[in-house]
């Protein structure tokens, strides 16, 4: 357990800090230029934003969450909500489902960067939990003699 809390936060914060800041980035940018992504038919600009918006304030509790518990040791319940928290990261590929965004460069590279802290958190939670798994599975199998 001492590599998850040593190592383990280091890189969780790391992780964490480059997805805020990439998701921040986008996700404003999304709210704000909304008009200038490509459009969902039948959905008007102004409520595309609005969901944008709600999305981001509720994947970035669910990532705070995750946080604040994997600080605490509920690593597998942390874990979870990171993983849910990637979706943040993910959901901007979806702007190529409906065509290829015609923005600036900068704004473009975070669809991307979001991509990137979305991988960089599966990673971590797949490398916590093979960590957990070999911590908790001598345990449990001496419990059980």
């Amino acid at each position: 357990m001492e590599a998850l809390q040593d190592r383990g936060l280091t890189a969780l914060r790391l992780i964490l800090a480059f997805t805020l800041l990439s998701t921040t980035l986008h996700y404003a940018h999304n709210v704000i230029r909304a008009a200038d992504y490509p459009q969902v038919e039948g959905l008007p600009v102004g409520v595309v934003a609005a969901l944008v918006a709600v999305a981001y304030v509720v994947l970035t509790a669910i990532g705070l969450l995750g946080y604040r518990d994997y600080r605490r040791g509920r690593y597998w319940r942390a874990l979870a909500f990171l993983m849910v928290y990637s979706l943040s990261g993910l959901a901007s590929l979806g702007h190529f489902l409906v065509a290829v965004p015609q923005i600036p460069a900068f704004w473009f590279a975070t669809i991307y960067t979001d991509t990137v802290s979305a991988l960089l958190l599966w990673g971590f939670v797949t490398w916590a939990a093979t960590k957990l798994n070999r911590v908790t599975a001598p345990d449990q199998l001496s419990t059980q003699h």
